[in-house]
């Protein structure tokens, strides 16, 4: 066994070698790119190597210098390191080697990350769908819009994707440590976490499941020590450059999207819109925590994602890879409610889900930026059928 295990893993080093050498050569040294990637490894790089502080003046103008080639001026996006401190202990082991090597590695980790996400769903659903299938599974996963384009840009999102997803298989399948560990490794982007990191360590605590709280606990209290430790100033100085994010952001949540952007409605409907997503989300909480209603925990988490997504001050379509959850879930009831249809409409599903928000995107996109109607149809379509079809998850306990 211990062999198996061994050859396993030396194959996959393999092969994840062999993709960073072919991306490499192939993209990221002929076509430099990955910009939200390149804010995060130059700032990185900036403290490891010149050290900087990722938040201070002259780490943004290296930052800058590496994607615009000077300072940045008026209206363009200046870069910011914007992230947790800690952000900096992932991207260490890449600032010894040039960018376009870097990017390779972090563009096929995202690779990874994506194909892991998938295998952690079909695994929490215990769906196994045929080789063909798979295959086609896997293939989409990397094509379909929005992933697509984390890909693309190498937006860590899709890193927090798979650590939040790996967070709740492992609440299902009983491997506390590390789910709790990965928890809190995820809150590297606090706004893709800002909901489902407490109803997981919620859900956790009120099922005993001291391992996972502790694990999160103790893996916390280290990323913040050890950033305090290297930069006291930290907090304050992420703080504000959040706090820059509305002067060069041109959209917020989706629910600001509608009724603000387009509706002109102004602060209050968007506060009143989110308060009832809130409320939504919290009614499932309490059947989940209080009424201990554990059928009802994958449900609560989908809607938990969904929520934040539609919510959070600022969010990014690649950020919407999170929706596997919800659509390997459909795939899987597909399947398991209509077999004889199930191939062809799966394919239908699969083959909309990737048509559709390309040609979206082509048809919308001004200049560099995509069109605010991207971050709408996929948020609120899920929300649609998590409500529609609450029993379905509510029937089908994978605990």
């Amino acid at each position: 066994m211990k062999t198996r295990v061994l050859l396993g893993v030396l194959a996959a080093l393999l092969v994840f070698g062999a993709a960073v050498v072919i991306t490499h050569n192939v993209l990221t040294r002929p076509y430099p790119g990955h910009n939200d990637f390149m804010s995060r490894w130059e700032g990185s790089r900036s403290f490891w190597i010149d050290g900087l502080n990722p938040y201070g003046e002259l780490a943004s103008l290296n930052i800058q210098y590496a994607i615009y080639g000077r300072p940045v001026v008026e209206g363009e996006d200046p870069g910011y390191f914007a992230y947790p401190f800690y952000t900096l202990f992932v991207v260490w082991p890449l600032v010894y080697v040039d960018y376009a090597w870097a990017s390779a590695v972090w563009m096929v980790l995202l690779q990874a990350c994506l194909i892991g996400g998938l295998f952690l769903l079909l695994d929490a659903f215990r769906w196994r769908p045929r080789p063909w299938l798979l295959s086609v599974l896997l293939l989409w996963s990397l094509v379909f819009y929005f992933p697509a384009r984390g890909l693309i840009l190498g937006q860590p999102g899709l890193l927090v994707y798979f650590l939040e997803m790996y967070a709740i298989w492992a609440l299902l399948k009983g491997h506390d440590r590390w789910g709790g560990a990965a928890l809190a490794l995820s809150t590297l982007k606090p706004q893709m976490g800002f909901l489902i990191v407490p109803f997981l360590v919620l859900w956790a605590l009120r099922e005993r499941r001291w391992r996972f709280v502790g694990a999160f606990g103790v893996a916390m209290l280290g990323l913040l020590a050890a950033s305090f430790a290297l930069l006291p100033s930290w907090l304050g100085d992420w703080l504000a450059q959040l706090g820059l994010y509305p002067s060069y952001t041109a959209f917020g949540s989706p629910v600001w999207i509608i009724t603000s952007y387009y509706l002109g409605l102004g602060s209050w409907a968007e506060l009143l819109g989110s308060g009832l997503l809130f409320v939504l989300m919290l009614w499932s909480w309490y059947d989940v925590l209080l009424r201990r209603r554990g059928e009802r925990f994958l449900w609560a988490a989908a809607l938990t994602l969904t929520v934040t997504h539609l919510i959070a001050p600022r969010t990014a379509t690649p950020h919407y890879a999170v929706f596997m959850l919800p659509l390997v879930f459909y795939g899987w009831q597909i399947t398991r409610r209509y077999p004889r249809q199930a191939s062809a409409a799966i394919l239908l599903m699969l083959a909309l889900l990737l048509i559709v928000p390309w040609v979206h995107f082509v048809q919308t996109v001004q200049g560099e930026f995509e069109h605010p109607t991207l971050y709408l149809p996929l948020p609120f379509i899920i929300l649609a059928l998590l409500l529609s079809t609450r029993r379905w998850w509510w029937e089908s306990v994978v605990r």
